[in-house]
């Protein structure tokens, strides 16, 4: 009994010299050698390479330390009052951790999803697009001014950060074809996914600019943002075309993959939903709609495992339970919808937006 006494009393004692260090742990992880994931504790323990609190924490929630096993690991599960920053973020780290900030969102953790992409907010462009992407669904949902001025500038700002990591192009560069055989190769996987990035960034701002203020000149504004977006993402899937051979097709590579099923198929397919004397007009300025091309486009991307296949299901979701019917196509197809949302009504049962559908 005495010795049993003992342990529990170390064990308080270490949580509250945890809880005490845990301000300190965001500041100096570079210096005290503990390499800290920023996200919660959740998803994956803490891993430390020193006799730090921290370091010895981890070793009791893992059962490497201690003597206490099964129900004992409970009391220390939200031992952080604080998310622990990372000290660098690359774009694999950054895949992972918008991963999970769409995990929590789903989950209808809005608030622990903006806390996990705030700090890199400016320095990442995942962690940019992420963050602006939920306060301007926030803001299309509210209809506050306040909520879209915020939205607006989140945007400008995540279109910033996104725009460091494009590709600079000379002059005779812009002059010429932007995608040949030789600027393609010359690409690297950041310069790639900041593409991918800034067109849906230009396509978000351009839908808040419409909730914004329904005049003729924010129509115009928001009208000529989408037509870009759209240029990006053609000139994405030429990229996608061209080094399908030659690039290393790795998690990146099948991430940016995604991002082009969803940007393509969604453009052919919404597009192809408009009158046809609309839509002949709008090929004049360089769209164009083919309803086959983006349901397939849609389904390759929602069977994949990337970060958007989630989006890619939403869209197909939308067009077969409300756009179908709304517009009288008869081409819904229950049973695609049904089949696309079963796994994730597993995954997120609680979660407000799979239940809408």
């Amino acid at each position: 009994a005495s010795s049993r006494g003992g342990a529990g009393v170390r064990r308080r004692r270490l949580n509250r010299r945890f809880l005490s260090a845990g301000s300190e742990s965001t500041t100096t992880s570079g210096s005290s050698g503990c390499l800290q994931s920023r996200t919660p504790l959740a998803f994956h323990p803490v891993l430390c390479t020193d006799n730090s609190p921290a370091g010895n924490m981890a070793s009791v929630r893992n059962g490497i330390a201690g003597s206490g096993g099964g129900g004992e690991e409970e009391n220390f599960e939200d031992a952080f009052e604080h998310i622990p920053v990372a000290a660098k973020m690359d774009l694999k780290c950054a895949l992972e951790e918008c991963s999970m900030a769409l995990n929590l969102f789903l989950n209808n953790k809005f608030s622990e999803a903006l806390e996990l992409l705030r700090p890199w907010s400016k320095d990442s462009m995942y962690h940019a697009l992420g963050y602006s992407a939920i306060l301007v669904i926030q803001a299309a949902m509210t209809f506050e001014q306040q909520d879209i001025q915020m939205g607006l500038c989140t945007m400008k700002e995540a279109l910033q950060t996104c725009q460091k990591f494009r590709k600079r192009n000379t002059v005779v560069e812009s002059l010429s074809s932007l995608v040949s055989k030789q600027s393609v190769d010359q690409l690297n996987e950041e310069e790639m996914h900041a593409e991918l990035c800034y067109a849906e960034c230009l396509l978000q701002k351009a839908a808040l600019t419409f909730v914004q203020d329904e005049n003729m000149i924010n129509f115009i504004k928001g009208g000529l943002k989408i037509r870009t977006s759209y240029q990006i993402y053609k000139e994405c899937l030429q990229v996608l075309q061209m080094t399908q051979s030659s690039k290393i097709r790795n998690e990146i590579f099948h991430q940016f993959e995604g991002g082009v099923q969803l940007g393509i198929g969604a453009f052919n397919l919404m597009l192809s939903l408009l009158p046809g004397r609309i839509l002949r007009l709008l090929e004049f300025i360089g769209f164009s709609g083919n309803r086959e091309i983006g349901l397939h486009q849609l389904r390759e991307g929602a069977s994949g495992s990337s970060l958007r296949a989630i989006l890619c299901t939403f869209t197909l979701l939308l067009y077969h339970t409300f756009v179908s019917l709304i517009l009288g196509t008869g081409e819904a197809n229950l049973l695609e919808a049904e089949a696309l949302l079963q796994p994730y009504l597993q995954k997120f049962p609680k979660g407000a937006i799979i239940l809408f559908y």
